[in-house]
């Protein structure tokens, strides 16, 4: 294939597995799916026992649902491209594919960093007004939440693809990901991509930027009330309560930061770098999400393990 295809023929991108070493793709195939399953299995988990359970209908139990299902959807969203690549050796992918999944990528992307913005709120509430805590957050206010959290990504990434549309490629169209991204793509075309570079910026710093700011200063909000706990129980008990919205707010943003500064100031580090940094930012997350919540949430444990010796008692 001619990777120098006019902008009238560049109809497709190449994606990339493994930089520079494309005969080692099907080993990646085994793991790989490894991890998706281990993503479908944990997370689905984690929206069975909330649901079967009804001790655990409460706000942070719904909020932990909604992010079990952007965890999912955000693994199914680069699950076609990465099955093409590494297990049916299919790198190509259409230009309209491409922006498809890029749209949906970010989106979800920004729909994970709004959930732990709001699961930031629930922990304050729960700490700050314990007695007010589900009257504070009923059914209608998560859903409001929610309805908020997905109408800001889908208006905060919906310009993208025209951004990309607006663009000519005439260069390589062979990307560096295994799927696509907004930055990975625009570095191909053969104009000047300021607009696009701009709206990144600006997107990161005032979307995810700001939810850290406030997850940060909801934490010092929630630190200043624990100090005022009079039982040191009963303050490691509420610190406890928030160890695994702490654990799952690292595992989002390091790598994504991490990602962020790579593609925008490692351009002399090795492609190996690039793929690396990506694909931990996309799939390590949700795999790790309900591992660290099933670990660290008592009430989850306990009903995952009940589920566990039944089955067992029924063999």
């Amino acid at each position: 294939m001619n990777l120098n295809t006019s902008h009238a023929n560049h109809h497709s991108f190449i994606l990339t597995g493994i930089p520079g070493m494309p005969d080692k793709n099907p080993w990646m195939a085994f793991p790989l799916g490894l991890l998706y399953t281990l993503t479908l299995v944990g997370n689905g988990t984690i929206l069975a026992v909330v649901k079967a359970d009804q001790s655990l209908h409460e706000p942070m139990y719904y909020f932990l649902s909604i992010l079990a299902l952007t965890d999912v959807s955000l693994s199914m969203s680069t699950l076609p491209t990465m099955l093409s690549i590494f297990w049916f050796n299919i790198p190509e992918i259409g230009f309209n594919a491409c922006i498809t999944q890029m749209f949906f990528i970010h989106g979800f992307g920004v729909v994970e960093s709004g959930v732990l913005v709001s699961m930031a709120f629930d922990r304050f509430v729960a700490i700050r007004d314990p007695l007010r805590y589900a009257s504070t957050l009923t059914h209608g206010i998560i859903g409001k939440i929610g309805l908020a959290v997905l109408t800001r990504a889908v208006c905060v990434v919906f310009p993208v693809p025209f951004l990309i549309k607006r663009l000519p490629f005439c260069h390589s169209n062979v990307l560096s990901h295994s799927y696509c991204l907004h930055q990975d793509a625009m570095r191909l075309a053969c104009a000047s991509t300021h607009i696009n570079s701009l709206y990144g910026l600006i997107a990161v710093i005032l979307i995810l930027g700001l939810d850290v700011f406030i997850i940060l200063f909801s934490y010092i909000l929630i630190l200043k009330t624990v100090l005022g706990i009079a039982s040191r129980a009963e303050r490691l008990k509420s610190l406890n309560t928030c160890l695994s919205h702490i654990c799952a707010v690292l595992l989002f943003y390091v790598p994504l930061i991490g990602v962020t500064m790579v593609h925008r100031f490692g351009k002399h580090l090795s492609p190996v770098v690039h793929m690396l940094m990506a694909n931990i930012y996309l799939l390590l997350p949700p795999v790790l999400n309900p591992i660290v919540y099933s670990v660290q949430t008592k009430q989850i444990r306990r009903r995952i393990i009940q589920v566990f010796q039944r089955r067992k008692n029924r063999a």
